[in-house]
């Protein structure tokens, strides 16, 4: 039953990631764009990466703890 939970997050995290890591191959092999723009663009991409996987991360640990329903208490 957890793991019905877990798909959808999952699901989501991946493909989130994969954008943005196309994302982070266009800025870096597109010529016509600054060298300020691809380190902007770069680093944006990568943190937002990271931090879908931080919440994937987290949302597991609620799921596995049970805690995943913690809105119905208020």
């Amino acid at each position: 039953m957890k793991k019905r939970k877990l798909i959808a997050p999952v699901i989501i995290t991946v493909l989130v990631c994969l954008w943005l890591l196309l994302y982070l191959y266009a800025v870096f092999f597109l010529p016509e764009i600054p060298l300020w723009a691809k380190i902007v663009g770069g680093v944006s991409a990568a943190a937002l990466c990271v931090i879908a996987v931080y919440n994937l991360v987290e949302r597991i640990k609620e799921v596995r703890s049970g805690e995943e329903d913690d809105l119905d208490n208020y």
